[in-house]
């Protein structure tokens, strides 16, 4: 998964709006804990996945996260004794003694499961969408260190990875039995120094040992555009939107001991509010070529 510059309203964002775009969205699955809320959440990243045309690599990273979801929910329901109410007597179990599943604990992982797999989606979006050159010039002004570690963070994984692509592409053109995948990451790993002295040398070409940036650049030059404003604005309203619904009780939900979850007005107006925040980016399709 690497990011590759498409006409959609979020590549033609700043880096910095589209950072707090995705950092919005997982303090949002963070802070959220009612089951409607967190489908609205897991909905707006479906959504931002599709307006940015990056669904292909979202979805290859939900087939990755949806089965650690699943554990996650399948180790709570074993472990929490919790609840009121039993679904499954699972007999004793040695070390763990008497194992029963309950509704609560099984509820309970679930939402677990399902924060865990919004927040590799959040992931896989940045990876995906935002650009980490330009993430480099926006860590830059902070730290020359800061920027170099964001940088070989963004960069060296998907390089290994289309390094391990060519290395199996060039082996089943040989005759004989295909490599296996411990040794594909054996050997893309192996070169992973010189990988990194080549990294070096980007960095070095693209200014990044300059002593200041310069005064009249293209980056300062450029305004900010409506897809900028819209971006940002969507970074800090729906972080705000799950804060509030938090402390307001929209997004009430406990499992111990009984099961509540209610959806109410107020539910259902928190979950449409973080839709509607989340996607009304993608709306402006003007100027993204």
């Amino acid at each position: 998964m690497i990011y590759r510059r498409r006409a959609s309203p979020m590549h033609a964002a700043r880096a910095g709006a589209t950072c707090a775009y995705c950092a919005g969205l997982a303090i949002a699955a963070l802070v959220l804990s009612a089951p409607l809320a967190l489908a609205a959440v897991a909905l707006a990243l479906v959504g931002a996945a599709v307006g940015a045309g990056v669904w292909p690599q979202i979805r290859r990273a939900a087939l990755f996260a949806l089965p650690l979801g699943l554990l996650v929910m399948v180790v709570n329901a074993i472990v929490v004794r919790d609840g009121l109410t039993v679904i499954a007597r699972l007999g004793n179990w040695p070390v763990f003694g008497q194992v029963d599943v309950t509704l609560e604990a099984t509820v309970a992982g679930a939402v677990l499961g399902l924060r865990a797999v919004e927040l590799i989606l959040c992931g896989a979006l940045y990876t995906a969408a935002v650009d980490p050159d330009e993430v480099l010039r926006l860590f830059r002004r902070f730290s020359f260190h800061s920027a170099l570690t964001a940088t070989l963070a963004t960069r060296m994984v998907p390089v290994l990875a289309r390094d391990a692509r060519r290395l199996a592409d060039a082996q089943r053109c040989r005759p004989g039995r295909p490599p296996s995948r411990a040794a594909l990451m054996r050997a893309a790993t192996s070169g992973v120094l010189d990988r990194a002295l080549d990294v070096a040398a980007a960095l070095e070409v693209r200014g990044y040992a300059a002593a200041q940036r310069p005064r009249r650049g293209w980056e300062r030059q450029r305004p900010y555009s409506r897809h900028d404003l819209a971006f940002a604005a969507a970074g800090v309203g729906i972080p705000v939107l799950a804060i509030g619904g938090r402390l307001v009780g929209w997004a009430r939900f406990s499992s111990d001991p009984a099961l509540h979850a209610p959806v109410g007005v107020g539910g259902a107006l928190l979950a449409a509010a973080l839709l509607a925040c989340a996607l009304l980016p993608f709306a402006d399709r003007k100027g993204i070529e």
